[in-house]
């Protein structure tokens, strides 16, 4: 692909239907903003240069695409789609012997696949504007493309259109590709036009026609692609046009997904081979899953790390965490951030842990709660074992060494350190430290009083 073009991406305010407070370019779609999306495709394409037109308001958009090599175009004036491209104006005289291909900047399903043949198909020709087009089954709403009887060529807007043209299915698909010389010239001629702001891009197409320039059309074969999404609808319909592709690209990489129909992957997140989906779970963010790996249903994973060969039990959370090989993890259990399972460990029903380092093959199966922990190797923690981390003021650390047996129902009083292949009774309360290979037992004294409740219900 040749590189003497540039791209305007126009992300200037559009026609708010979209109510987020994110605003229609920050929403996400499977992950990613719609504009980040954007992005990624056109630079796959190897522009030169990439221009962002924006309102000067916008400054959550700015620090979005701060990472990407953009440059940014500034507009005070909203009125018109051609207003926005007359911002780059100055900028555009610098390369007036190049290429732009011009876009919406909604565009979340467009592939750099369309845009190739677009380019090329617009340099072989040497047209001075070369627009995509796609032949929709309901057009309507959309600018009709017209070929006259003269070989000429008319954009028009659905309601000038006539019962004729109305019937017409290929459309307008909002991108072009124009010499920047000759879009220079024709905007020399909107600036005489006392209606500017009610001139867009399909308005240039007919000054350039008027002039006897060449104008190409490339018919794209994904009409899905070239429509904008503005509307939580029309997000939620990209969001299962992204998926469906992210989850074909696991299966030729090896990935089994039971039901594709009830599962959310975001489009960071990787997976390794002969992995299996289970039906209704959600993997979020950058997470990565390694390989031979069983993830159950309704389990939840977040921008986590799984290792190889783990099994993720059913409707378990996995939150910021990393999950060594070997490892498993549920059903019911959720892991909040900062947490490591080392490899080998089982941490089963109902566990919760937070900013824990839980060590290689140690267990707790059932009903616990480590906050703040560091737990060594080999441990067992027993059914009803919390961890008291918080003192009301700050977080405070718990220390289990290997080999500790921690007998249920205990309450460990941070901070506070058991000791190497130490061992706890159940139900103690413990608020000192156990030193290495002793037991700990911290229980208040059994009283028993024989005929209590007899005389109780005597009220005696």
């Amino acid at each position: 692909m040749r590189r003497n073009f540039l791209v305007l991406l126009l992300a200037s305010t559009a026609n708010g239907k979209n109510k987020s407070d994110r605003g229609e370019f920050l929403y996400p779609v499977l992950g990613k903003p719609i504009i980040g999306l954007m992005l990624e495709t056109i630079f796959k394409l190897k522009p030169e240069k990439v221009w962002v037109v924006l309102d000067s308001h916008q400054q959550d958009v700015v620090q979005e695409i701060s990472s990407y090599d953009v440059c940014l175009v500034h507009r005070e004036q909203k009125e018109s789609e051609i207003q926005a491209v007359m911002a780059a104006k100055k900028i555009l005289r610098n390369d007036r012997e190049k290429d732009v291909l011009i876009l919406d900047a909604r565009l979340p399903l467009l592939q750099p696949e369309t845009l190739k043949p677009l380019l090329a198909f617009h340099e072989k020709e040497g047209n001075s504007v070369t627009l995509m087009s796609v032949e929709l089954k309901k057009p309507r709403g959309f600018r009709r493309i017209i070929r006259t009887e003269e070989g000429r060529l008319k954009i028009v807007e659905e309601k000038k259109t006539s019962p004729r043209e109305r019937q017409v299915k290929e459309v307008a698909a909002g991108i072009f590709v124009f010499k920047i010389e000759d879009l220079l010239l024709a905007f020399s001629e909107v600036l005489g036009q006392n209606s500017i702001r009610k001139f867009g891009l399909a308005d240039i197409v007919e000054i350039l026609n008027q002039n006897k320039k060449k104008i190409g059309v490339w018919r794209a074969s994904q009409a899905e692609e070239v429509i904008v999404a503005n509307t939580p609808l029309e997000l939620a319909r990209a969001a299962a046009v992204l998926r469906e592709r992210k989850i074909q690209s696991l299966a030729e990489q090896g990935v089994s997904v039971r039901d594709p129909l009830t599962t959310w992957i975001d489009l960071d997140v990787r997976i390794g081979g002969e992995t299996v989906i289970s039906p209704s779970v959600t993997i979020e963010g950058k997470s990565q899953i390694g390989s031979h790996c069983q993830i159950s249903p309704f389990v939840h994973i977040i921008d986590s790390k799984i290792g190889g060969r783990v099994r993720i039990l059913s409707s378990s959370v996995i939150e910021e965490s990393i999950v060594e090989d070997k490892a498993q993890v549920g059903p019911f259990t959720h892991l909040r951030p900062k947490t490591v399972v080392r490899a080998g460990a089982r941490v089963g029903n109902f566990v919760e842990m937070k900013n824990t380092v839980f060590g290689e093959r140690s267990k707790a199966g059932h009903l616990s709660y480590l906050g703040d922990s560091e737990v060594g190797k080999d441990v067992n923690i027993g059914a009803g074992t919390i961890t008291c981390n918080f003192d009301g003021v700050k977080k405070n650390k718990t220390i289990i060494e290997a080999g500790a047996f921690v007998g249920s129902g205990t309450e460990l009083v941070a901070p506070v350190k058991v000791g190497r292949k130490a061992y706890i009774g159940a139900g103690s309360t413990i608020t000192k430290n156990v030193s290495p290979e002793a037991l700990a037992v911290a229980r208040g004294k059994q009283i028993e009083k024989p005929g209590w409740v007899r005389r109780k219900r005597r009220g005696k």
